[in-house]
């Protein structure tokens, strides 16, 4: 990326930096969803197909292609150099070579085996949409920008948390139903359902967070779990594409067992996906390089300040603030840290750095030698 991008060229407004980045995103995500029109049967969720406004669809797969066209040649002419410009034409042209938003859709059986593509480039246009302006209006440290060190590996993550989401459902729903099918108690199961939609979605909130905070916790303290989990805790910048960079057996093993109580218990299916676009939402929230101001809801509600200092290098936060939407459980358990008015100075693990790449760090915590270090 440095050898292709980096130049001496100024990237404040106007010098073509920001049109040329844009462009070349824009560019990749139509290139990506015109793949999904050519290829439904392997790059797209059979659960959202039906949904697909699919006019619209089209409509602004042609005008994203339009807009970086845009974006592309305003980077040319303000940029001496025009490798971003050039390089968002090429995924523009392929796009269009493709079919562009015109592709015919071709007519084909569902396959048992897919990635979520489509699922990814959603994921990305709307987190994008709403964390980047925030990070870039509100930030806690203005002069990181989206482009720190780290960013493509985290980008790495957040294309395979969304692409394997056919092998993150079979591993974790599967032993989930099953277990459940050999333990549940009917009877607790309707008196649950019988509670209002409502009162049930906010308990079934504390009964995910309580949880997690737990596992959460023995991720920390059992030494051979914490060498999986020191892969998220490897993050030396905070912003909303950090929080993806977690280890895989990590997120198979805290999404398992977070769902199990809440389907032994019987919570109503909307709720549960209630529940799950919360925490989708939340999770990207309290990692983000954002720092609102509302002490009063620091309290009852995890912000980016409480998840801060669990990523915190100083001393004096390590192992604190293991929930993940309510600080009171911390509370509850002796291991809330938020000093007032203070965010730490720096994330990371002292005297440790992960390599970079989504497959090193995947192997990382199997070295012996040169893996994350034991929590003590």
């Amino acid at each position: 990326m440095t050898r292709l991008f980096a130049d001496a060229d100024s990237r404040r407004f106007g010098t073509g930096w920001i049109s040329g980045i844009l462009s070349i995103v824009l560019g990749l995500l139509s290139l990506l969803a015109v793949l999904c029109l050519h290829f439904p049967q392997w790059l797209t969720l059979p659960e959202l197909q039906p949904y697909y406004p699919l006019e619209l669809v089209r409509t602004a797969i042609d005008l994203s292609i339009l807009v970086t066209l845009l974006l592309a040649g305003l980077s040319m002419l303000l940029r001496r150099r025009k490798a971003l410009g050039i390089t968002a034409l090429e995924l523009a042209a392929l796009a269009l070579a493709l079919g562009a938003g015109g592709m015919e859709i071709p007519r084909v059986g569902e396959s048992s085996v897919y990635i979520g593509l489509d699922w990814f480039v959603l994921g990305t246009i709307s987190s994008a949409a709403l964390f980047v302006p925030l990070e870039r209006l509100f930030a806690l440290r203005g002069e990181q920008g989206p482009f720190r060190p780290g960013w493509l590996t985290d980008t790495q993550y957040f294309f395979m948390s969304h692409a394997l989401v056919q092998v993150m459902s079979v591993a974790v729903l599967v032993p989930v139903v099953s277990v459940s099918a050999l333990i549940a108690i009917p009877p607790l199961q309707q008196a649950v359902q019988a509670v209002p939609l409502v009162l049930q979605f906010l308990l079934c909130v504390l009964v995910a967070d309580l949880t997690q905070y737990w596992v959460h916790r023995a991720f920390h303290r059992a030494r051979w779990l914490w060498r999986f989990h020191a892969v998220h805790h490897s993050l030396e910048s905070m912003d909303w594409i950090a929080g993806s960079r977690l280890h895989l057996l990590d997120v198979i093993v805290t999404r398992g067992l977070v769902l199990l109580p809440l389907v032994l218990l019987g919570f109503d299916t909307k709720v549960v996906y209630a529940y799950l676009g919360l925490v989708s939402f939340h999770a990207v929230f309290i990692h983000a390089n954002f720092a609102p101001r509302a002490a009063w809801l620091e309290r009852w509600i995890a912000m980016p300040r409480f998840h801060h200092w669990h990523h915190a290098i100083e001393p004096e936060a390590i192992d604190k603030n293991f929930a993940v939407h309510l600080p009171m459980i911390d509370r509850w358990f002796g291991t809330h840290h938020m000093p007032d008015d203070e965010w730490p100075g720096g994330y990371g693990i002292a005297g440790t750095r992960a390599p970079e790449g989504y497959f090193r760090q995947l192997l990382w915590p199997l070295r012996r030698k040169d893996g994350p270090p034991i929590q003590p």
